[in-house]
């Protein structure tokens, strides 16, 4: 046993390794090189490793893992600020899919029960492999990327009712134990609850005792007994272990302890989610492609066509968005889901389908996960989300020289300034440009900065992020910027992180991620501008000064009660709303006669 053990570790991460490269070199990304990886070991392919079952099970804790950092990603307060997006068009995505693919079944002769269940379960998307791409091509801030992940959470959520549906649809035995459902209800329900409020009131402590050990092994220890305890919990009550790994996170989302969990999960997420997709790999059935392959192709075409079509209305219709990021949104969420696999099963062993419908469904499941690596690939080749980046001409600069007290990342015209201030008071520092062009023009005038990309894990211990005091984020891309904070915060959190925004929007995103200071683009320049006008039109320099101090302090209350709801479109216009009719009457108070003085925000 402990031979076979060694040979499928060896079969698996040697599969992993050869695939997945070859897959990212010809941009098709890592999903479908493990999926290709997967069928290629597996029994439709030269059949290396016998024991699928086991191996599926062994790598859902990737799932689980994942469902934990993204719980970790949404505190109660945004969660509950997301709540139109998630349970509004999360449901809506929903109810129309399980509608439009359980009218088609009902007309393929599966009965209304059967038909609801199969409508539901391929209703569903794959949180896994959505969330992965999404991640690679880093487009999970952009609005497809945030739909898609609204709606994909509403689904996690709906997994649980969907699974006590089965056995209500299927009354297999309603007079042994009438009181089962209820029970069953209520088990659930208390697991959920004790879940909550006892992770609210142990988790915190816990971690604070692992921290205070100062040994690393027992911290990650107690990351890993969390979530892989929290999902052992929920799956004894016959809940989705993946919902209580999400709670969990949810529950860490405000805790100091947030960055350094990332940090030492990220190692065992990557590998088990890695072994998730090479599991479903290899469970495709090529057999079965072989001998029905007109009508897998056809019920395969189907479901991508049915759930893209609907996918694009809810995001053009519903959600306002443009052409191409409804058309991202349709690439991305079109393919059947990992959950379904259980749904299918539960629906078969309750005699709502027979066993040879769900071998079938699940092969197209399997299917449609292998497509949308490569309809999202064949979406950004026709319709691009915006121009690609530059590769850089050049390699990157090694990094040398005195230990720097203060790092600056971007030396366009906020660095440069930056550094001048630094330059003069003789404090060492060093600065990181990603525009070859840009390093070369500054160097002419003795400047001592390096061409480098500011993102880049590497490169910053390169620059000694580590032993830095203060890093100032100076760079104008806000993705960008945002992805500098991010892995600042993670990987060197003893650092002080200044940060330029461009607009509100882009504050937000920043206090998301709890940097120390951040500056918004020209609001101080606006400043002193209206300060100049405040004069030519007759205000004394006394009172310009003290109506823009009135202004500014405004201004900061109103980004701060803005913040908890920036993703909820309707809270925010009724708050500038506000904000605007309290400013008129700040000033009014002075001028006595009705005058307005009117200050834009930057949007």
């Amino acid at each position: 046993m402990h031979q076979t053990f060694l040979q499928y570790a060896v079969v698996l991460l040697l599969a992993a390794v050869v695939a997945v490269p070859l897959a990212k070199r010809w941009q098709l990304g890592a999903v479908l090189g493990y999926l290709a990886a997967g069928a290629l070991i597996g029994p439709s392919g030269i059949n290396v490793i016998g024991n699928t079952e086991q191996i599926s099970e062994i790598s859902e804790l990737g799932v689980v893992l994942m469902l934990f950092v993204i719980g970790m990603e949404l505190s109660p307060q945004r969660l509950w600020v997301m709540r139109r997006t998630v349970f509004g068009i999360g449901s809506l995505q929903l109810v129309l899919t399980g509608l439009a693919i359980g009218g088609i079944c009902l007309a393929l002769g599966l009965d209304w029960k059967g038909a609801l269940v199969v409508g539901l379960g391929l209703a569903l998307s794959s949180t896994a492999i959505d969330l992965q791409i999404l991640g690679e091509r880093k487009e999970l801030q952009t609005a497809h990327g945030r739909l898609g992940f609204a709606i994909l959470l509403f689904q996690d959520v709906a997994a649980i009712p969907i699974l006590a549906l089965i056995p209500a649809l299927a009354m297999a035995h309603p007079t042994e134990n009438p009181g089962a459902g209820l029970l069953a209800a209520v088990r659930i329900i208390a697991t959920i609850a004790a879940v909550v409020i006892g992770g609210r009131y142990l988790l915190r402590p816990m971690f604070r005792a692992a921290a205070g050990a100062g040994t690393p092994e027992v911290f990650t220890a107690t990351t890993l007994l969390v979530v892989i305890g929290t999902a052992w919990l929920m799956d004894l009550a016959g809940i989705s272990m993946s919902l209580g790994a999400f709670i969990a996170g949810v529950l860490l989302a405000d805790s100091e302890y947030r960055h350094e969990i990332e940090a030492q999960i990220e190692p065992f997420r990557g590998l088990l989610l890695g072994l998730f997709f090479v599991s479903v790999g290899m469970s495709l059935d090529i057999e079965m492609v072989m001998r029905q392959p007109q009508l897998v192709g056809m019920l395969l075409a189907a479901l991508l066509v049915v759930k893209a079509v609907l996918l694009y209305g809810i995001s053009r219709g519903v959600s306002r968005d443009d052409h191409t990021q409804s058309v991202a949104l349709a690439a991305i969420l079109s393919q059947g889901s990992e959950f379904s696999f259980v749904v299918f099963t539960l629906a078969a062993s309750n005699s709502l389908i027979d066993p040879s419908q769900r071998d079938l469904l699940m092969l197209i499941v399997t299917l449609s996960m292998a497509t949308t690596p490569l309809l999202v690939r064949i979406r950004a080749e026709v319709v691009p989300l915006g121009r690609k980046k530059k590769k850089p001409d050049r390699d990157f600069d090694r990094i040398d020289g005195q230990q720097p007290r203060v790092i600056i990342a971007g030396f366009g015209r906020v660095g440069q300034i930056v550094a001048r201030i630094l330059t003069s008071h003789r404090i060492p520092f060093a600065a990181l440009e990603r525009d070859a062009e840009q390093v070369d023009f500054v160097r002419r005038f003795g400047n001592q900065v390096f061409y480098g990309d500011a993102t880049r894990l590497d490169l910053l211990r390169a620059a000694q992020a580590d032993k830095a005091e203060i890093f100032v984020i100076a760079t104008e891309n806000p993705e960008e910027n945002l992805r500098t904070a991010r892995i600042l915060k993670r990987h060197f959190p003893h650092l002080k992180v200044y940060a330029r925004a461009r607009n509100r929007q882009h504050v937000f995103r920043l206090m998301d991620l709890n940097v120390d200071e951040i500056v918004r683009d020209t609001f101080f320049s606006s400043l002193e501008i209206a300060r100049y006008v405040l004069l030519a039109l007759g205000y004394d320099e006394a009172t310009a000064k003290e109506h823009l101090r009135r202004f500014r302090e405004h201004d900061e209350r109103v980004l701060a009660n803005q913040y908890p709801v920036y993703d909820d479109e309707a809270a925010l216009l009724q708050t500038a709303k506000e904000a605007r009719e309290d400013l008129q009457r700040l000033f009014e108070v002075d001028t006595g006669d009705g005058d307005e003085e009117e200050e834009e925000e930057s949007a």
